[in-house]
This record gives C-alpha cells, structure tokens and sequence, in this order.
C-alpha cells in the first residue's frame, strides 16, 4: 500500500518506451499497481519455508532503498534539508507503515492463507475512515459508520471461518490477528500523511524506505538470535528480488503517475481492487480452496468500503 501522493517524477529513462507508454494512461497504470499489490500476499505465501519473515522484511526495503537511490538520489540531497528536522515523525511513518506492517504481514503468511491476508488488508480504508472520526474528529454520516461496521463484520466472517462457535470463543488463528493488528498500524500510517513534510512523493517515500529498512535491522537480529533464521534459497532469493522491486518499487511509481493523472480521490478508488486480485491470485497460482464464507466476506468487505465511501461520502456532500 502507498502513500497518498501526487506531482511524482517519472523514473529515469532506463524506464524507456514502457514508461512512456504507460504514463498516459491512468486505468491501467492504476490497476496495474493493485495487481501488484495482491500478489504481495502470494509472494507472502510462496515465501514459507524459502526465506525467514524477518529476512523478507529487511531486505524487501533495503532493495527498494537501492532503486530508489537509483532514481531519485539527486532529489533526495536537495530535499534533505526539510526533511532532516521531522526526523522523530520519519521514524514514527517509516517504522509503523512499513516495518512493523510488513513485519506482521509475512509473519501472517506462516499460519494464514493468501486469501486471509488479502481480504483482511481491505479493511485499511474503513479503518482509515473510522480512525479519522475518532482521532482527527473528522465529519462521518451514519451511513460512512454503516460501511464501516459492515466491512467489519466481513473481517469477522474471515478470521471466524464462518463459523459462529469460533467467533463466540475468540478462537482466531493467530496469523489473522497479526493482520488485522497490521492492517490497523497501516491505517495509522495513512491517516499521519495528513502531516507529511511538504516534499515531492518519491523524495517521502524514499525517506520513509530507508527509515523502514534500518528499523527491520533490529527484527532481524532477534530473529537470528531465535534460531529462527536461514540463508534464503534460491526460490527465495527470487522472492526477495520481486517484492523489493514490484510491491515496494515499481508499484509506488505506477501508483503516484497515476494520482498525477486523476488525481488522488479518483485514484484511491482503484485501491478497493486489492481485496479482489489478492484471493484471485491465491485462488489461480496457490490453488488455495475459495470457501462461500471467503466469498461472503469478500461482499461484505466490498459492499462496506462501497456504502462508506460511495454512499456515505456522496450524503455528506448533499
């Protein structure tokens, strides 16, 4: 998931004619970026066994740091100077949005299927809704609180299995817990970019990239101390190199061309696409089962985000 940005610079021009292909053309650019956001859970999935979470987590940002330092090293000195005296809320974005939530997630991937984690991350936009009229007393209908609740009790239906004995004894799987707890510190994240320093999106994110890749460094070693560390394999390795660049990489810059184009209210849109494409691609490349409860909580997950941001949004214009 990415910050809310806009006025991002287009990537070098190793990028090429594919970039500039693209670049005109927000849908694809948009959806495009969701899709590789959900296949974020499969790499999750595919990497048990192959490479340890907190290994995942650490080098994940330490390779998105070296594109980044790549593409955007020139903007990132001349701006460093604004940056340098909001280091405490850097630290703060960087470890709760990225660590900590990438942390949580590829821990998850252990215990859960592809299709928890995908659905459950769908909640983050009601999350953010509902953390705004709490915390920031930002203006919601009863109808955005009626979104909210029903997305919720779509995150309930997945992490209970469908069954109501196991809502009633609060036995969910320990893996769905850690992603609804991730998911609430990414909801976090998105409502303190309200607070941002007044820099271009790909000089923040890069800022925040590196903030998360130094935080991991203490998981990791805790992990390694564990005994619950080992050298990733080959699959591994490859696992590594695609969420460092695609997740964490490539999808930022299709994600903050296409806020540039439609802007951001428009763009964020194409996020409810997340909960979507990441149990579609459970489903097709994991073979992972589809239950009717998966699917019952995937509508009440939609029609929430739907009624909250649709519905809601439009009576609180009228």
């Amino acid at each position: 998931m990415p910050p809310s940005c806009a006025n991002a610079a287009a990537p070098s021009s190793a990028a090429g004619s594919l970039w500039s292909r693209l670049g005109q053309r927000p849908a694809l650019l948009l959806v495009l970026t969701t899709l590789i956001w959900g296949s974020n859970a499969v790499a999750a999935r595919l990497a048990v066994g192959q490479v340890s979470p907190m290994m995942l987590t650490t080098a994940r940002w330490s390779i998105a740091c070296l594109a980044l330092w790549a593409v955007a090293r020139g903007q990132f000195g001349a701006w460093w100077p604004a940056l340098r005296p909001r280091w405490r809320y850097l630290l703060l974005m960087g470890t709760c949005g990225f660590t900590l939530f990438n942390a949580l997630f590829y821990a998850a991937a252990h215990v859960t299927s592809a299709v928890n984690l995908a659905l459950i991350q769908g909640v983050i936009p009601v999350l953010v809704l509902l953390g705004g009229a709490l915390f920031l007393r930002l203006p919601a209908t009863p109808l955005q609180m009626a979104g909210v609740a029903i997305t919720l009790a779509g995150v309930a239906t997945v992490a209970s299995r469908g069954q109501w004995a196991v809502l009633a004894a609060l036995d969910f799987n320990r893996g769905d817990l850690a992603m609804v707890l991730a998911s609430l510190l990414y909801a976090g994240y998105t409502l303190g970019l309200r607070s941002r320093p007044a820099v271009p999106p790909l000089v923040f994110f890069a800022a925040i990239a590196g903030v998360a890749a130094l935080v991991s460094l203490p998981l990791l070693a805790a992990e390694v101390l564990a005994g619950q560390f080992f050298w990733p394999t080959p699959v591994g390795w490859l696992i590594l190199v695609y969420v460092g660049l695609m997740p964490s990489f490539v999808s930022q810059l299709t994600f903050m061309r296409g806020v540039e184009l439609i802007g951001p209210a428009r763009a964020s849109v194409f996020i409810n696409l997340n909960p979507v494409f990441g149990p579609a691609l459970a489903v097709l490349l994991l073979h992972e089962p589809l239950h009717l409860y998966h699917v019952l909580a995937l509508a009440m997950v939609l029609g929430g985000i739907w009624v909250a941001e649709r519905l809601g949004a439009r009576r609180a214009g009228a």
